[in-house]
């Protein structure tokens, strides 16, 4: 029984971590998107080349945050919380 409760912990926490890792998707598309805008603009008006690209860069940066929180997540989930839990299971079972 003990390993079987052992096994749910390790398969929540991989699934967890997938899971986490589909925020990944987000950035990527939207930076995608500021580029392609901006791409666009500095197409129309060539002389407002820095400030359009100052302001995709600070964009991309911010939207590129949401990615490496869930790469954060992620990387506890499969290394770090499964032993915690384990180890909260074995002192309940105690």
């Amino acid at each position: 029984m003990l390993e079987l409760a052992i096994g749910i912990i390790l398969g929540c926490c991989a699934l967890g971590a997938g899971c986490a890792m589909i925020a990944g998707i987000g950035p990527g598309i939207g930076e995608g998107n500021a580029v392609a805008k901006a791409c666009e603009a500095i197409g129309r008006q060539p002389e407002s080349k820095s400030e359009v690209t100052t302001t995709m860069l600070m964009g991309c940066a911010v939207a590129e945050t949401t990615g490496l929180y869930a790469l954060v997540i992620a990387i506890l989930l499969i290394f770090l919380a499964p032993g915690r839990f384990v180890d909260i299971l074995m002192n309940a079972v105690r």
